[in-house]
């Protein structure tokens, strides 16, 4: 959660003049994104904010275990009460985002702990930064409109509402910033990864599942073959839950996959699965920086905003470890058993829920690290109702 005074910097950032963010730390980032504003000696006032070791909040429970590999190579980012200030009506307003994401690694753990040590600052600084030119652009327009006097009534910006419904003022649209700054984050993410694997020697990639969360609207961005889904009630009377999944995984053998694969001159091969050159199981991370010039990428799949309806009831991003020895529908079907037999407290139920996911994959089989995270969609609704 951010600090006051990191709250206040960004006030400040939102409120400033084009004067004062100077033209050289915009043109930084327009050239480098996050990574170039956090470096750049031209936006001395931003600075990158001490790491938090711990981003579990009391509403975004996960867990994650080592299973049978010699080493834990997946990472988790979860914050559903990241407060970001964006631009209101006629003032600065605070929203709460949820934020939850899984870094599976791969050839070692350096791709999934800098994605989840990073994704958070970068996502803010994005948002930011989007906000602040839309409102240069705003503000240029309004110039526009005052000095034409003969202006019609349908040539009058007016005010817009997001899906999730934040008033915006006139093009700026939150869900739309927040798209756009969750994909900057994960193309700065992979850029600055690629730098530090080459001068490293890095060959370590990693996926990268983010579910964003905005007043009962849901995004998902997805890189490689970790999962996001829901959990829900289809029809009536309620029988039990079915599972609905909100990615696509990136194999090879995926024929849009292959087929960009082959296009830039690689090749897929089965060794067991079907691998890029014969080396790597998905077509999509951020680094494996060795077969990034035959077509894998760390372009995310991103789904649109979509509103959340009573009947989902549990949302879960999960590594692919947990699908090695369970399907999606196991997974739905698990959390529904465990709320039905346990005799405790909701609060209490919830907090133990991603780790019987966890667990019940290893006891299952699984051999690969595991990790998931579950979002009682109900205990969110209610304490935003507290709120």
């Amino acid at each position: 959660m951010m600090t006051v005074a990191v709250l206040g910097l960004l006030m400040y950032a939102l409120t400033a003049t084009a004067q004062e963010v100077s033209v050289a730390c915009m043109m930084a980032y327009d050239e480098g994104g996050a990574p170039a504003v956090f470096q750049s000696p031209e936006c001395p006032q931003w600075v990158l904010p001490p790491r938090i070791l711990n981003n579990q909040t009391t509403n975004c429970q996960f867990a994650t275990v080592q299973g049978h590999r010699d080493y834990q190579e997946d990472r988790v980012t979860c914050n559903i009460d990241f407060k970001i200030p964006v631009l209101g009506k006629d003032e600065l307003k605070e929203i709460v985002v949820g934020v939850l994401a899984v870094f599976d690694g791969h050839g070692g753990k350096e791709a999934s702990e800098m994605a989840s040590n990073y994704l958070l600052d970068y996502f803010l600084l994005h948002v930011i930064f989007c906000t602040y030119k839309q409102s240069m652009l705003s503000v240029e327009k309004r110039k526009l409109v005052s000095q034409n006097k003969n202006n019609t009534e349908n040539d009058t910006l007016t005010l817009g509402s997001s899906p999730g419904g934040l008033a915006v003022t006139d093009d700026i649209h939150v869900c739309n910033i927040l798209k756009e700054a969750l994909l900057g984050a994960i193309h700065d993410i992979d850029m600055k990864f690629s730098l530090e694997a080459l001068k490293n020697k890095y060959v370590s990639g990693s996926t990268a599942t983010v579910v964003l969360l905005l007043d009962g609207d849901i995004l998902v961005a997805n890189v490689g073959d970790s999962k996001a889904l829901l959990c829900s009630y289809e029809n009536h009377p309620v029988t039990k839950l079915s599972a609905k999944e909100l990615t696509r995984d990136h194999h090879p053998s995926r024929d849009d996959e292959k087929a960009r694969i082959e296009a830039a001159g690689g090749f897929v091969r089965v060794w067991g699965v079907p691998r890029v050159n014969g080396i790597l199981a998905v077509s999509r991370s951020i680094g494996d920086i060795y077969l990034k010039r035959y077509g894998v990428n760390a372009i995310p799949e991103v789904t649109d905003w979509k509103s959340l309806k009573s009947m989902d009831m549990y949302l879960v991003v999960a590594s692919d470890g947990i699908f090695e020895s369970m399907t999606s529908q196991d997974v739905c079907e698990l959390l529904e058993e465990t709320e039905a037999s346990e005799n405790m407290s909701l609060n209490l139920l919830w907090s133990l829920l991603a780790g019987r996911v966890v667990n019940s994959a290893l006891r299952k089989g699984s051999m690969d690290n595991l990790s998931a995270i579950v979002v009682p969609l109900a205990q969110l609704a209610s304490s935003k109702d507290v709120q």
